[in-house]
């Protein structure tokens, strides 16, 4: 029997998929034992010039034909974006399709429907791309990680972000200087927000909690932070402090909730995830059985993407040969056993913090900012003052002992109210485990 594919969209991802199935066909068969066909590509204008060579024969403009195709058996949908993605996907289903995507955005949008849709028409839908491009994560939490308890995940989960910092760490780049670098070197987009602002790293920390936890949770109930604010002189001082900034995605089991959460953070020199650089991402669980484990590839990319989409193809290939669906559900857990875990609200997390103060260069300041910090608790633990600037003001900066997220908020406030500041106090939370 051979397993027919369709596929919607020909760009990136899409010509490093087409390019593996049809570069690996035979490899593919003898791991498979039957070939894997691609048999429609549909494109708006098949007159594009394309990353990878297709057939004329294969490219349509109609995707609809893909949807009335009995002998397709899997759509694999890679136009991104929420509409028409989420409509393609849904009459996929419909038509007794099993379906794979890179999309996050849309499975974090309207994953409820879809995942529901799939169930009652009786087929799979697959997605190991749309979160660590290359990096098996999901199948990880789905299979590997089956019988363990997630106890935390902390990922660096977008490439265009770590690429960026590890310039600024390396070169002193501002933020602007490295975003034009990474824009030129096909690392982010003309329009970075989603990535930059910490959107892309919320769609798939959404997904992640859910194949973790079991639990319903949308962007809203994610604290998210993006890197634009980041400034050479704080990953400076950060360095000299012994640590390395990053930007996180973190999932985390506490006694008073999850905490979900996507900011940049300092982490040791020597921690696992400090190393990881450029645009590779990578993922650190923590289960109860197996402990501690790192997943680590490239985040992005033709090949490597498309790479995490063949496996998929070939996932539900098997069922198809097989005749069996819904073997492995879709989210790690049964649809009837997700539910909506309690979530720790951000101004109740715990974490130890770098402070960075810009003051006047004048006798009794410092002792004014720690009155204020003593008055909320929170206590110092390392303390740098600097020289005079030619403005006059010069910078503190200063790590503490862990606090809670509400009272250096209130300390901040009273603290930048002062007359003595300068400027808005920087900071930055210290990720530490």
């Amino acid at each position: 029997m051979t397993v027919y594919v369709g596929i919607i969209g020909l760009g990136t991802v899409g010509s490093g998929t087409v390019k593996i199935l049809f570069e690996n066909q035979s490899l593919i068969k003898k791991r498979l034992g039957a070939p894997l066909l691609v048999k429609k590509i549909a494109v708006r204008d098949p007159s594009l010039p394309r990353r990878v060579e297709v057939p004329d024969t294969l490219l349509t403009t109609d995707p609809e034909s893909i949807f009335r195709d009995p002998e397709i058996k899997i759509v694999v949908e890679l136009i991104g974006g929420l509409e028409p993605a989420r409509t393609f996907i849904l009459k996929a289903i419909e038509a007794g399709k099993h379906v794979v995507t890179a999309n996050k955005a849309v499975l974090a949008e309207y994953g409820a429907e879809l995942f529901a849709a799939a169930k009652e028409k009786g087929v799979d839908i697959a997605f190991e791309a749309a979160v660590g491009g290359g990096v098996p994560i999901i199948k990880t939490l789905k299979e590997s990680l089956a019988g363990n308890r997630i106890k935390s995940l902390t990922g660096i989960v977008n490439g265009t972000c770590n690429y960026i910092l590890t310039r600024m760490t390396d070169e002193g780049l501002s933020f602007e200087e490295a975003l034009a670098e990474a824009q030129e070197a096909g690392f982010a987009e003309a329009d970075p927000s989603l990535d930059v602002d910490g959107i892309d790293a919320a769609h798939k920390l959404a997904l992640l909690t859910t194949l973790a936890y079991g639990t319903e949770i949308s962007l809203e109930d994610i604290y998210v932070e993006g890197i634009r604010e980041i400034e050479p002189l704080d990953i400076a001082f950060a360095r000299e402090l012994g640590f390395v900034t990053k930007l996180l995605a973190i999932c985390k089991e506490t006694e008073n909730g999850l905490e979900v959460r996507v900011h940049p953070a300092l982490i040791a020199e020597d921690h696992v995830l400090a190393s990881v650089r450029m645009a590779y991402n990578a993922f650190y669980v923590r289960g109860d059985a197996v402990g501690d484990i790192l997943l680590y590839g490239l985040g992005a990319g033709q090949m490597p993407t498309g790479s995490a989409v063949v496996s998929d193809i070939v996932d539900l290939a098997r069922n198809v040969l097989s005749g069996a669906t819904l073997r492995v559900p879709p989210l790690s857990f049964q649809l009837a056993d997700l539910q909506r875990l309690p979530l720790k609200p951000m101004n109740e997390v715990v974490s130890r913090y770098y402070f960075r103060f810009s003051a006047v260069d004048r006798p009794g300041v410092l002792s004014k900012i720690a009155g204020i910090l003593g008055e909320n608790e929170i206590s110092i633990a390392t303390v740098i003052q600097k020289g005079r600037e030619a403005k006059g003001s010069v910078p503190i900066v200063m790590l503490t002992h862990e606090a809670r997220e509400a009272a250096v908020s209130r300390a901040l406030a009273a603290i930048d109210r002062l007359e003595v500041v300068t400027a808005p106090t920087k900071l930055l939370r210290i990720e530490e485990g």
